[in-house]
């Protein structure tokens, strides 16, 4: 149950800190998407299951908040927390390297999917353009951003490891 709380609010503060936050330091109308950060680390920690989950509840309160289409973001993020959840056997905590790498083509993947079923099909096909002047500068901020966070989200995720052992 403490598991579930504390990630429900770590959903929320990223989602606050993203909105709030780092709206007010973008570079270039750019901010870096914690929700994603938070849903491929939670995956490749702790597998597909809960990759999957957490990544329905932040796409859920993106899809509340910024969309008139229900369940969009919600799909997009699920995915990318069971796509991540397959690395969970090879991660070692430690390491960020590998970490960055999956939450780069985590938010790389996410960007290409908004672009194909938000602009593409809208009649919108300036991909390069695209790719050069948002997706690269959005990936490159999540991934510093990622060198911040991630030790915060190993270290929250070990201690409730560790809590559940002691109570199971």
């Amino acid at each position: 149950m403490l598991r579930k709380i504390v990630v429900f609010l770590l959903i929320i503060s990223g989602y606050l800190l993203q909105t709030t936050l780092f709206k007010a330091v973008s570079f270039a109308g750019i901010v870096p998407n914690i929700l994603t950060i938070i849903t491929s680390a939670f995956g490749f920690m702790r597998g597909k299951k809960e990759g999957m989950i957490i990544g329905f509840i932040s796409g859920l309160i993106m899809d509340i908040f910024f969309m008139n289409i229900l369940g969009f973001y919600a799909l997009v993020f699920m995915t990318i927390g069971y796509l991540n959840g397959f690395f969970r056997s090879i991660i070692y905590p430690e390491d960020i390297k590998l970490p960055m790498i999956l939450i780069g083509v985590s938010e790389l993947f996410y960007c290409f999917v908004c672009y194909v079923f938000l602009f593409l099909l809208r009649g919108r096909m300036h991909l390069g353009y695209y790719f050069v002047h948002i997706m690269l500068p959005d990936i490159v901020y999540t991934v510093l951003v990622t060198l911040i966070i991630y030790k915060g989200l190993l270290y929250i995720n070990e201690w409730l490891e560790g809590y559940e052992m002691r109570r199971g």
